[in-house]
């Protein structure tokens, strides 16, 4: 049994396709399948079932699986180790951020961080934040971007930033007029939101319930796949939105077609943190990404003064 094996279990368990889970691994589908039969003679067990070029883990295969996991995630922690003995900010950085921030935080922050880590360029993934947060259990990743609360089972956060949320109208709608938008409001409005998922979406949905009940006179929300694409269609005239004050401010192209209200007090809001697996070892590079989060530049967040979290472990 390899290592070389276990990674390849795992990528045919995430693809469930043998022919995708070779490209994913760099090889030939022959070596992939070759391996993969290798190690189930040695164990004498089935894994997968095949059936019609779709690989389904069987019940012990899941088993095993879970625990190759476990084999990878160590054998890389040493790895790891070796590194932070040598330079901390010294090898890429596995970044994960959620779709609502990548975009407008990430032009900002790769800049900044190269200036501060030259040596420590960063491998971007974009995803849902339950797929980020499995993928940062299973180091696939090393740190992710997400908004607070989540579940912190052996991980550690650091808030950076908060943002408030605002409505943005087509510019001849009604509400053009208003100072103020009450979030209960946009219940009675053609409200266009992200699709399931989207942590973002249920924040919005937090702020006005009633915006996703099907009642007599009310719309179902509409659904958009990114903000951007959601941003054309509130142009178009199909209806409003609410959108983070960071996907707003810093788009020097933003259309006249469009404007933008604040929400009445109380204002919802979200807050942005960095979060990484409480063994990873590269604490400095840790605070270098959240330093050049801070020195980014970019606007329409209220920047957090957050001490980190081994300071406050050693304060109490």
């Amino acid at each position: 049994m390899t290592l070389t094996e276990l990674k390849y279990l795992v990528a045919l368990d995430g693809e469930r396709h043998f022919g995708r889970a070779a490209d994913r691994s760099f090889v030939s589908q022959p070596t992939l399948s070759v391996a993969l039969r290798k190690l189930e003679d040695e164990l004498g067990v089935t894994l997968f079932e095949r059936h019609r070029g779709e690989a389904r883990p069987t019940p012990i295969g899941e088993r095993i699986i879970a625990q190759a996991r476990v084999v990878l995630s160590e054998a890389a922690q040493i790895d790891q180790l070796a590194r932070a003995g040598q330079d901390e900010l010294a090898g890429p950085l596995r970044l994960g951020a959620i779709y609502t921030v990548g975009p407008y935080l990430l032009p900002y922050l790769v800049p900044a961080l190269r200036r501060a880590a030259p040596g420590m360029p960063l491998i971007i993934e974009e995803n849902f934040t339950v797929n980020l947060i499995e993928q940062l259990k299973a180091n696939e990743l090393d740190a992710i971007l997400i908004a607070l609360p989540i579940d912190q089972a052996g991980l550690q956060t650091w808030p950076v930033y908060d943002e408030r949320f605002s409505v943005v109208l087509p510019a001849d709608h009604p509400w053009a007029e208003s100072e103020s938008i009450v979030a209960d409001e946009l219940a009675g409005e053609h409200l266009l939101l992200l699709g399931p998922g989207h942590c973002f979406r249920d924040q919005v949905v937090e702020a006005c319930p009633d915006c996703v009940d099907q009642v007599q006179g009310q719309p179902r929300p509409l659904t958009g796949s990114s903000l951007e694409t959601i941003r054309h269609m509130v142009a178009s005239g199909l209806g409003i939105t609410v959108l983070p004050q960071s996907s707003i401010v810093n788009r020097p192209d933003e259309t006249t077609m469009l404007i933008t209200r604040p929400f009445a007090a109380p204002a919802p809001e979200r807050r942005i943190a960095i979060a990484w697996r409480k063994n990873f070892p590269r604490r400095q590079a840790i605070v270098a990404l959240r330093q050049a989060i801070l020195d980014s530049g970019m606007a329409g967040v209220t920047w957090l003064d957050e001490p980190a979290p081994w300071e406050i472990s050693s304060a109490a």
